[in-house]
């Protein structure tokens, strides 16, 4: 059976239909003319995408197309968020399907996904590989083919950028959670991608930390997608996409998308679905 979400007009964009069919497609079509619509980001395009990870289906046929600059991606534990953030960056395989992001797969295209995708992961500890903050950052750009003096110039312009330009010779052993946050961002962001995936980068960090992180992000001209437990995380986010079990079980705008998710969530809430055991 399908199921039919009608997105409400907010912010003057044209209200929308968002389609989920049997073949879990999910597309936002136009229902009326476009008087204010949003920013048109980096095109995002996937194919009855499967996943299978020892014998376990993480991603189940999903199909969704966008370009929005801002999407937010919700769900509970275990749903494919961060699958998802893997496959759209090209670090893992499709089981079958097809992925286009920014018109390259990203798998295939390791190049191509290196110049126009980065991701910041959850834990910087994983993401950091070099004892100061200017060899951190001027790594990616030597990546990309970069001379050594090319990079490191445009690695300090970096750091003076986001005012940190007394971070050069900082050893990254020392500094904060938050602060190596902000390492891996800038080492991205010195990159120029058009977009970067956000795999919950905010867990584990105070609310001061948060505030100034997002203020960074919101700075980025690019394209943001970015996944999170908490939802005031993607407030003010154009897209929300909801998973559920590999699937798409939403996706339109944070003040429809949202007060459904959060429903649900509840509701789940009030049940004892802890205790099922997996099969």
């Amino acid at each position: 059976m399908n199921k039919t979400l009608t997105k409400p007009i907010t912010q003057e964009i044209e209200p929308t239909i968002l389609t989920r069919t049997s073949t879990n497609v999910a597309t936002v079509t136009n229902t009326s003319t476009v008087t204010n619509a949003p920013t048109l980001g980096c095109s995002l395009r996937l194919d009855d995408v499967c996943l299978e990870i020892e014998g376990k289906q993480v991603i189940n046929k999903l199909s969704l197309s966008t370009d929005i600059k801002r999407l937010g991606v919700i769900g509970r534990n275990g749903s494919g968020k961060s699958t998802l953030s893997r496959l759209l960056s090209g670090l893992i395989e499709t089981s079958s399907g097809r992925i286009e992001v920014a018109g390259i797969d990203p798998f295939k295209d390791r190049k191509g996904a290196l110049r126009e995708i980065g991701l910041l992961f959850q834990n910087p500890e994983h993401q950091i590989i070099f004892p100061t903050v200017l060899e951190e950052i001027t790594f990616g750009l030597r990546q990309l083919g970069q001379k050594k003096k090319a990079a490191e110039h445009n690695a300090l312009q970096v750091l003076n950028n986001f005012g940190k330009a007394h971070w050069e010779n900082v050893h990254t052993s020392t500094l904060s959670q938050g602060q190596k946050h902000l390492v891996c961002l800038m080492a991205i962001v010195a990159m120029k991608p058009n977009l970067i995936i956000l795999d919950e980068p905010f867990a584990g960090l105070d609310i001061p930390t948060k505030k100034q992180l997002r203020r960074y992000l919101d700075k980025f001209s690019g394209s943001l997608i970015h996944i999170s437990h908490d939802p005031e995380d993607l407030h003010g986010y154009e897209q929300l996409l909801w998973l559920e079990g590999g699937e798409v079980a939403a996706l339109g705008s944070y003040d429809e998308v949202l007060p459904r998710y959060l429903s649900e969530m509840d509701t789940l809430g009030d049940s004892d679905d802890i205790s099922d055991l997996a099969g």
